[in-house]
Order: structure tokens, then sequence, then C-alpha cells
């Protein structure tokens, strides 16, 4: 069919287009604000982690599998349509759209801070269009790229945790178990550190391109969240070492001040080079999520039509691509929204929660339903647990997606 996407990707490019979206910004950003949440004991901020990797998992599970019963693309916006029917399929959209067009520009604005700080929203705009071109070139272009961008910030990240690691400044001491920190807070850094975690299940939005999705997506989402939350510990250890949760909280590029900490300043620039690539990779993996859910909520009339077109020969939504492209540069030629990590994590929890009550609804055993359930619980509560100002906003996008499905479904019928 005309406006079908085509199957290129399998397992390693699946694998990486999950590392591109998740071993980006968030772990260059995430850790300062979640360690000022956690409280001065570094070992309440490995605790955070583990409970985001927790529900993060839970979260990749259920998507695993709804994704390899429903291989097209649009995520959790399919599942919830098919499972728990169309609302809930257009909110988790709804969701996942808003916030990740924000997360789009906030990423493009990193790119613009760390490589010319004068003329951030230049850069920003200018790494906007050059992503959206790579992406409008077909997915195997995309994901040959982030293939080169997951690499070299890997790279960068190991030589952050060598240097620190083993360093005279290293302390022990400053990972201190977390007694007597409160569940508050742990909760909140959690919440903040899950937007670190937000791109493990990229490779489901992109479903309709994958080889054997019933064999490739159900491997993919774990094997990549797996690696993602052992690079995530190793940075955070490193950086706790050196730094300290107090230092590291008020720390506005905390890494490049782990290595200057650690006795090697001259390691900084590469970490900002790193930081960059990073953003960069995140970017570029959030472009096809968002542009292939703008994709299916085209096809089914919530969004205008015209962005459900399939480009004849590249195969990719070509319209959805320069539409979702446009709106992301004047955002970031207008705005700063490089504060928006609670905003864009309440909204991936919600969207995240739809995928957990989906998976409920499918045949079968104990397991299947007890980490749906989990899943489900988990982030309602770290949804909640969020800056107050993150969980209005998030909540207000919500209700406005709402009354806008019923306004449109009142005028449908003409009512």
């Amino acid at each position: 069919m005309d406006n079908e996407l085509k199957r290129t990707l399998g397992v390693a490019d699946a694998v990486v287009v999950g590392l591109g979206a998740m071993v980006g910004a968030g772990i260059f950003a995430a850790l300062a604000p979640a360690a000022g949440a956690a409280g001065p004991a570094g070992g309440a901020l490995l605790a955070a982690l583990a409970v985001a990797a927790l529900i993060a998992y839970c979260n990749a599970h259920s998507s695993a599998r709804l994704a390899a019963r429903y291989p097209a693309s649009g995520g959790t916006y399919v599942y919830g349509r098919e499972r728990l029917g169309p609302f809930w399929g257009y909110l988790a959209g709804w969701g996942f759209v808003v916030g990740k067009t924000a997360s789009c520009a906030a990423m493009a604005l990193t790119v613009g801070a760390y490589v010319w700080p004068g003329q951030q929203h230049a850069v920003a705009v200018a790494a906007v269009v050059a992503l959206t071109a790579a992406s409008y070139g077909g997915v195997q272009k995309s994901a040959r790229i982030a293939r080169v961008i997951v690499a070299a910030v890997l790279a960068v990240l190991a030589g952050v945790v060598v240097v620190c690691l083993t360093s005279g400044a290293a302390e022990a001491g400053r990972l201190g178990a977390p007694a007597g920190v409160g569940a508050g807070g742990l909760l909140q850094a959690a919440g903040l550190l899950f937007f670190a975690f937000a791109g493990y299940a990229r490779i489901t939005t992109l479903g309709e391109e994958v080889r054997d999705p019933q064999r490739t997506i159900p491997r993919a989402v774990p094997l990549a969240l797996g690696l993602a939350l052992l690079v995530y510990a190793a940075v955070t250890v490193a950086a706790l070492s050196v730094l300290g949760a107090g230092g590291l909280a008020a720390s506005p590029a905390p890494l490049a001040d782990a290595v200057r900490a650690a006795g090697l300043p001259a390691a900084a620039p590469v970490v900002r080079v790193g930081a960059a690539l990073a953003a960069l990779g995140s970017l570029l993996a959030l472009v096809l999520g968002v542009s292939r859910t703008t994709l299916a909520m085209a096809r089914d009339g919530h969004l205008p039509r015209a962005l459900a077109a399939v480009h004849s020969r590249r195969r990719v939504p070509h319209h959805a691509e320069l539409a979702v492209g446009a709106v992301v540069s004047v955002l970031a030629a207008t705005t700063d929204l490089r504060g928006a990590i609670g905003f864009s994590s309440f909204g991936v929890l919600a969207y995240y929660a739809i995928a957990n009550a989906s998976a409920w609804t499918l045949d079968s055993g104990v397991k299947g339903r007890a980490v749906a359930a989990v899943g489900l619980s988990g982030c309602v509560v770290l949804a909640c647990a969020l800056p107050a100002a993150a969980v209005l906003a998030g909540a207000a996008v919500l209700a406005l997606g709402a009354v806008a499905y019923g306004v449109r479904g009142r005028l449908r019928r003409g009512i």
C-alpha cells in the first residue's frame, strides 16, 4: 500500500535507536536536578536510579509485548486504541506528541548551549533543520547516524568514568547510604531520572519499519534498556565519587565539572562535545518517534490527514517529519525549554501508564499482569511526585487534549 512504511530495521539497528534515545542529553542534564531532589546522601540518588530503572523495565516489558502484537507506527497510541478504546489511544498520542515536541526543542537548545552558548538559538534551529533532513532521507540513514553518535557518546562517558574513578579525588564515602531520606524526595528524583530512560521503547513507535517485529522488538527493547542502565549506574557512581551529592546538585554541567574535580580539566571540552553529540542523538530519535506518532494519529483523523502522507520512494512520513521539524524550529528559536525535564517526564509517564493498562488486557500469565500492574502504579506515583509546576502543566495539557477530543467527536456527530 502507498501509505505503508518499509521494514528495514533489525535487532542491532533497533538497539542503537533505543540507546540513541536514552544515552543522550538526559544523563548530562538529569543528574543535577535529581541529586537536588534526592538530598545529601549519594546513596539516595543511586536508589532513585534503581526505582526509575524498575519502572522503566516494567514499561519496556509491557511495550515490547504490545509492539509484537501490534507492529505498526504510533506506539502506545495504537496499543491504547486497540486495547482500551479510541479515547485512551488518542490521549496517549496527544501527550506523547505535545510533550516530546517540547523535548525536541529542549534537546536542540542543549546542543546550542554546549556548542556556542552566545548563539544558542541559532545553533538549535540549525540542528533541528539538519536532523529533520537526515530523518527525511529514510529511517536506515537515521539509524546509521544514530550508530555513530551512540559510539562517540559511549566513548566520552567511558572516559568520564575512568578519569573519575581512578583519580585521587574519588572517595567511596560520598556514596553514603540513603538512611533518613524522605520518600517524597527519592520518588521525585526517580521521576526526574526517568527522563533519561524515556527513549528505551522508541523502537516501538517505529514498529512498522522493523523486520520480523514479533522477534525483534521483544529482544531489542529490554537489551537497550539494560545497556543504558549499566552506563547510567557507572556514570552516576563516578560523578558522585568526586563531587558528592551536594556538588552534583549545584553543578550546571555535572560531568564536565566531575572531570575537572578529578584533576583533568583538559577533558572538560571533550565532555562538552560529548554532551552536544548526545543531545543530537536524542533529538534525532525524538524526531523519528514524534513524526511516526503524528503519522498514526493523522491516519485516524485526529490530526490533519495530510500528515499521513508517505514518500513514494523513501517510504518515510515526510509531511509529518517536515511539520514536526517546523514546529520544533519555531520553539527552538523563541523559547528556552531546558527546564522542561519535569514536564516531559509527566507526559511520558502518563503515556506509559496507558501502555501498562493496555498490556494488562493481553492474554497472559501472572508475570505479565504483575509487571503491568507494577508499571502502571509506578508511573502514576512518579508522575504525582514530580515538582508541582510540572504536574499542573502536564495535567493541563492532558485535559486540553481530552476537551479537544470531545469537541471533535461532537462536531463529527453534528451536535
